[in-house]
């Protein structure tokens, strides 16, 4: 049996990257135009209780009016998922961003 591993070492999609921001710091931004509703994959995820942030949700910056949103669900274990997806097409070359919604933001 041969296991097809293609594109699993990959820490981002491949339809971003990771650059200087004009927002702060870094930024993740699109090589490739990107559809609107693209579930761009993991953010964040729980494991035994606590919050694994993955490489991609380490660089989105916040924007009151964000590209994309951070969308939760619970996977066959129990766990919560956060997924990064698209609200609208983007260009190659704009920054994805998010509204910040976890509530420590907001303490």
């Amino acid at each position: 049996m041969k296991i097809n591993f293609k594109n699993t070492w990959r820490p981002l999609p491949s339809s971003v990257t990771i650059k200087n921001s004009t927002i702060e710091g870094l930024g993740l931004f699109a090589v490739e135009d990107i559809s609107q509703d693209t579930d761009l994959g993991l953010l964040r995820f729980t494991y035994h209780g606590t919050l694994i942030r993955t490489a991609l949700g380490s660089f989105p910056n916040h924007c009151e009016k964000p590209n994309c949103i951070n969308i939760s669900s619970t996977n066959k274990y129990g766990d919560e998922e956060y997924t990064l997806t698209t609200l609208q097409d983007i260009k190659a070359g704009d920054e994805l961003t998010l509204c910040y919604q976890m509530k420590q933001y907001y303490e």
